[in-house]
């Protein structure tokens, strides 16, 4: 856990626990709370220069910033952790360029929707009906979450 014991003093334990739900993970930045930010603030965020952004957005689909009425590059929250994903793999990892679009395609993310993980099935996993059975235990299971929230509500 990146917090040290002495961070912690005086604090209960839930306060602990959602300070472990909203926390990136420790090699990430704080992400200030917005929906856009402008190309020199996610340079900085990032920690590389805006043209090595530029040069990203043209290498990897999935980064794909809003262009505003005044043609400035808008960029997301999802694109910003997109592009910290990328920098790992690139300098922290040692992929190159075409390693790191594998990378990312092989963890399943979708290149056109943004880094939305894309739910393929395997032939091996429609073959032997394992998927299904996984996603009809997974629904039950929240089946019964949701029976179990409407008793407690009443």
């Amino acid at each position: 856990m990146p917090w040290s014991i002495d961070c912690m003093i005086g604090m209960t334990t839930r306060q602990v626990e959602l300070i472990d739900v909203k926390e990136p993970p420790p090699e990430f930045p704080q992400i200030p709370d917005k929906i856009y930010f402008r190309i020199g603030e996610v340079s900085h965020l990032v920690g590389v220069d805006t043209h090595v952004l530029r040069y990203w957005e043209s290498e990897f689909s999935l980064i794909k910033p809003f262009r505003g009425p005044s043609k400035q590059r808008l960029y997301r929250r999802q694109d910003v952790h997109n592009l910290l994903r990328i920098k790992q793999l690139l300098h922290d990892e040692g992929y190159t360029i075409s390693g790191a679009r594998k990378h990312l395609k092989q963890l399943g993310f979708d290149q056109q929707a943004g880094g939305v993980r894309n739910a393929s099935i395997t032939s091996e996993q429609s073959a032997d009906g394992s998927l299904l059975i996984w996603i009809k235990q997974e629904l039950r299971e929240i089946l019964t979450l949701l029976g179990s929230t409407k008793k407690s509500d009443s």
